[in-house]
């Protein structure tokens, strides 16, 4: 039955790969969603750029960017580390979030494209229930499959994003995921990015997944990052204690994670 399902998504992903790519979702106006205060999706266009790398920033929201893969593991355990933390930031207006789902490692988990397919999901809930993204994207890493491995199913990528709460417009959901309705727009994106075209980022060059920017700075982790690391060059980029949100961590999300592979 695990062969026959495999084959399936193959074949549906041979199928939708000759599809012209289309417009991407609506709140993901340069491949990635901005969430704000209570955890919201932003409208394109009504949430300020931020400052660049080497600028402060003063009373403005400190502006937080993630490029994720949602089959890389180090993009795992940034997210375990890190999630809570930066929840009490966005979530009080303290900070925003781009999310940029990414493709990355499409070729590793057995020919499914599950890395494709679980950023096709997300555009999804990007389009259909925005207002959940924030929420989907962490069931999203809290179901994540290994590396190497078929991974999910769109079956059971529907039904980890429908049963996350608040999600709505569940069927269109689900169709979005069965049709790969964003699946070339986000392989275009992807090729984007890893070519230098890195919005939020004075980068020229793509150096994987996770990317962690905090005001246009790159965050250079260490393979054992710990939220304290993350807490630190938060303040750093923030350009001072007093810009710097006052949520803290609990002690759990100070654990070192597991973060022994490597995304390229």
């Amino acid at each position: 039955m695990v062969l026959v399902a495999a084959a399936t998504i193959v074949t549906l992903v041979l199928v939708n790969s000759s599809r012209p790519a289309g417009p991407g979702p609506d709140t993901m106006a340069d491949g990635g969603i901005t969430i704000s205060t209570g955890l919201k999706a932003v409208e394109p266009g009504a949430a300020s750029s931020g400052p660049s790398a080497g600028e402060t920033a003063s009373a403005d929201p400190v502006r937080i960017t993630l490029y994720v893969d949602y089959l890389c593991p180090i993009c795992g355990a940034f997210e375990s580390t890190n999630s809570e933390y930066i929840e009490g930031l966005v979530d009080s207006g303290a900070a925003t979030i781009d999310i940029h789902p990414v493709a990355i490692l499409s070729n590793r988990s057995q020919g499914t494209k599950y890395s494709l397919r679980a950023a096709n999901a997300a555009a999804c809930v990007a389009q259909e229930s925005p207002d959940s993204f924030f929420a989907v994207n962490k069931a999203l890493f809290a179901k994540q499959p290994e590396e190497g491995t078929p991974g999910l199913t769109d079956e059971q990528l529907a039904s980890v994003i429908t049963s996350v709460p608040g999600v709505r417009h569940g069927s269109t959901i689900e169709s979005c995921i069965d049709d790969q309705r964003y699946g070339k727009w986000v392989d275009e994106r992807t090729t984007a990015v890893t070519g230098g075209d890195i919005p939020g980022s004075d980068l020229m060059t793509f150096p994987g997944t996770p990317l962690v920017l905090v005001n246009g700075q790159q965050y250079q982790y260490t393979t054992a990052s710990t939220n304290d690391e993350f807490r630190t060059f938060v303040v750093g980029a923030a350009g001072s204690t007093e810009s710097t949100p006052t949520p803290t961590p609990s002690s759990s999300s100070s654990e070192t994670p597991s973060a022994s592979a490597t995304s390229d």
